[in-house]
């Protein structure tokens, strides 16, 4: 118990204090008009209130990650603990608030553009693919989740299928519809259900008597019943909860619905914090109810929605943990709308596809909806391989746009190139070892091959950084992007 309730005070304190720092280094202008205000087109550039902004982010983000994450998480045991705490305060919140801002001074641009005009023309390409892939398995397993979970409450003619067909229809409808109409009027009550049943579970978890395991000398180990190493396995299967690059994908919707800059921290940080939450939590509770091995069979035998639906009825009894699965279940639905949403603006923006007709809309959205369908016939354990190293890939290429952003700049860029070394290295080791990459397993040459190439990428964005630099415009947009939009034309841009 002193671990989970510590660790959410950890959390916290993080968002007063670093979040702080983070949002002070960045040297917000809250006089500043927004692209919701300049740009206002009644559709995706809608202004919207700071509580709605922030819920919204909240649900663009979660999905089943921060539970389905932690729950397969939890069978290394309490220090899973580590990883949501650290990673969330220095790694996820930092990347979330970062990319929101970064794309609140860039007229709302999603991640490809910003790697383009931070990193080069050439890196676009790559990110266009990578964020791409991504929201394309997000958006399966977010389909995929939820169908799961709705089929285990619902009478036995609801076939999985069915509802996986009732889940399309509902994005298909939601596309259509101004992000205000879409979002701004359902996720306020989607998330209303979302907290009071992450809180009951919380509160049950403590008051119920459980025996919540504590991080310790004796328990800081790995406890994986199949003895799967930590590094660098956990860092994947815990992305969202502490550091995910789908947010990336995510936070640029909301940047083209705030109003003011100081509302940053709050919705992107303090968001990302409240995810640690509830990963911690979740994570808390798995391990409180289930013993690895226990843990283990029922994630092999189905998802991880097997989990979620035997927590919510132990702790909290069949009529509220059917409350409570239904919180779970808003939660990837959502997400999967903000996936396939954006998956939309950068398709559309990739192929220069203007989305200003219902017509034009469908065009790009139908044929990825027909994609993602045939998908989720796919394993979801192999969906969520593939989908842990595209999100983890683009969080490290998220935190080197920010760290270009914040050298080019002159501000303490050490803050999101730490961060994103690890998790290159990480990356890399993975796609080496992993049977989804290049199956050497964890061996002595995995990681030095590893290293070598880490290093190799880090010297050429250094090198590139460094020309960029020495050819810097001191009156143009890369360092000045703080003045009023419209101060750039077109051509100063390019």
């Amino acid at each position: 118990m002193v671990t989970l309730v510590g660790g959410i005070i950890l959390l916290i304190l993080g968002y007063f204090t670093y979040g702080k720092y983070i949002e002070k280094n960045f040297s917000i202008d809250p006089d500043r008009a927004t692209p919701a205000e300049m740009l206002k087109d009644g559709y995706d550039f809608v202004p919207m209130s700071k509580a709605k902004n922030a819920i919204i982010e909240l649900l663009n983000i979660a999905g089943t990650g921060p539970i389905f994450g932690p729950i397969m998480g939890a069978l290394y045991g309490p220090v899973a603990y580590i990883w949501i705490i650290i990673g969330c305060i220095f790694g996820g919140a930092v990347h979330d608030y970062m990319v929101g801002m970064i794309s609140l001074r860039n007229n709302g641009a999603q991640l490809p553009e910003l790697a383009s005009k931070y990193l080069g023309k050439p890196v676009k390409h790559v990110v266009n693919i990578f964020a791409m892939l991504l929201l394309m398995l997000v958006g399966t397993v977010f389909v995929t989740s939820p169908a799961s979970l709705i089929e285990s409450i619902t009478p036995s003619w609801l076939t999985g299928g069915i509802v996986v067909l009732l889940i399309f229809v509902y994005y298909i409808i939601s596309t259509i519809l101004p992000i205000d109409k879409a979002m701004g009027k359902v996720y306020p009550w989607f998330g209303g259900i979302l907290i009071i049943s992450t809180i009951a579970i919380g509160l049950s978890l403590l008051f119920g008597n459980h025996a919540i395991p504590n991080l310790t000398l004796n328990t800081m180990q790995n406890f994986h019943p199949e003895g799967t190493p930590i590094f660098p396995a956990i860092f994947f299967t815990i992305s969202c909860g502490a550091l995910s690059g789908f947010h990336a994908t995510q936070a640029p919707m909301v940047s083209r619905t705030s109003t003011n800059e100081r509302e940053g921290r709050f919705t992107f940080y303090g968001m990302m914090i409240a995810e640690g939450v509830i990963a911690m939590i979740w994570a808390a509770a798995s391990m409180s109810l289930f013993d690895g091995q226990t843990l283990s069979q029922m994630i092999n035998a189905g998802t991880p929605s097997a989990v979620v639906n035997q927590v919510s009825v132990l702790l909290l009894g069949n009529v509220v943990g059917t409350v409570a699965i239904i919180g779970v279940i808003v939660l990837p639905i959502s997400s999967g709308l903000s996936a396939f949403r954006s998956l939309r603006i950068i398709l559309s923006d990739y192929l220069h596809i203007k989305q200003d007709t219902i017509k034009k809309i469908l065009m790009v959205t139908i044929p990825l909806f027909a994609i993602s369908f045939i998908l989720t016939n796919m394993d979801f354990n192999i969906l969520w391989r593939y989908f842990n190293w595209a999100n983890q890939v683009t969080a490290v290429i998220a935190l080197l746009v920010s760290t270009r952003y914040l050298y080019l700049k002159n501000k303490n860029y050490l803050v999101t190139l730490i961060p994103g070394t690890f998790m290159l290295y990480a990356c890399v080791v993975y796609i080496f070892s992993e049977p989804i990459g290049f199956k050497m397993g964890l061996t002595t040459l995995t990681y030095v091959l590893s290293l070598i190439l880490s290093l190799a990428i880090l010297a050429l964005f250094w090198k590139t950084g460094q020309k960029q630099k020495e050819n810097l415009d001191p009156n143009g947009e890369l360092i000045n992007d703080q003045l009023p939009i419209g101060t750039f034309t077109t051509e100063q841009q390019s």
